[in-house]
């Protein structure tokens, strides 16, 4: 198939893209990787597509006053390979590598990422495990909102008409800080049938439901057979992912239990 018809505009700063995505039927573009397919199937129809690729507010890493400031248009690559995310959000980088493949993680973006709502999808785990918070920009100005509170169900977000998200800020990781990202799929680069991302005593489940699923570690040990409940897919049955969750918890306690 296809993309519909849409006008497209590539604004050269912050500013210029907000007042382009408040326009009515306007999309906002990062990397595409998930946003491109998505118009060839006729699953999203915008009016007119907002290329965000380039402005230079959107990039960078930083850290300041305790945290990790990582710009919305931060590639995965860039991620697997900074310094900086590995030595002060190693969950983050330790993601990374799981996403789909190479040529994807060039072009695929934080922002994209997190803003899209994958309840496959890594980011969007990582983020709550680690208490991150997301800063959105709109034409009256900047909301800063918890992962947790962010991602709302399948594809949805808190993300308002008009909205775009520039940065996520993640805690740098502390002296004895532990964290740990699992994930089983069909094949390497496949869609996670299961998945996980511990940071200390707060463990996540993706590919699971349709938003991230957030325990904690002894919370999880405990009640994960009662209160997860995981949802079916193609090739795996509920039973099927929740046994698999529970191996996954297994493999995460070696690492995130203080009285392992």
């Amino acid at each position: 198939m296809k993309a519909p018809a849409f006008a497209y505009a590539k604004p050269a700063s912050l500013a210029e893209a907000l007042a382009l995505a408040a326009r009515p039927g306007a999309k906002v573009l990062a990397g595409g990787q998930s946003l491109i397919p998505s118009l060839n199937m006729r699953l999203s129809a915008p009016e007119l597509l907002v290329d965000i690729t380039g402005i230079p507010e959107l990039a960078g890493v930083s850290l300041k006053n305790g945290a990790l400031r990582v710009g919305a248009l931060t590639t995965h690559a860039e991620i697997e390979a900074s310094p900086d995310i590995r030595t002060h959000v190693p969950l983050l980088a330790q993601a990374a590598p799981y996403i789909a493949h190479p040529a994807i993680r060039n072009r695929g973006t934080l922002g994209g990422s997190l803003a899209l709502a994958d309840p496959a999808a890594e980011y969007p785990a990582c983020a709550v495990a680690l208490d991150s918070v997301f800063v959105l920009r709109g034409s009256t100005g900047e909301r800063r909102v918890k992962a947790l509170d962010f991602f709302k169900g399948l594809f949805e977000t808190d993300l308002k008409a008009g909205e775009i998200l520039v940065a996520a800020e993640f805690p740098a990781a502390k002296k004895g800080d532990r964290s740990v990202f699992l994930e089983l799929a069909r094949r390497q680069g496949d869609y996670a049938t299961v998945g996980l991302a511990g940071f200390n005593d707060r463990v996540v489940f993706f590919a699971v439901g349709s938003a991230p699923v957030l325990f904690s570690l002894d919370e999880a040990r405990k009640h994960l057979k009662e209160r997860l409940k995981p949802v079916p897919d193609l090739y795996n049955s509920s039973a099927t992912k929740l046994h698999l969750a529970g191996v996954l918890l297994e493999r995460a306690w070696n690492t995130l239990s203080t009285s392992h």
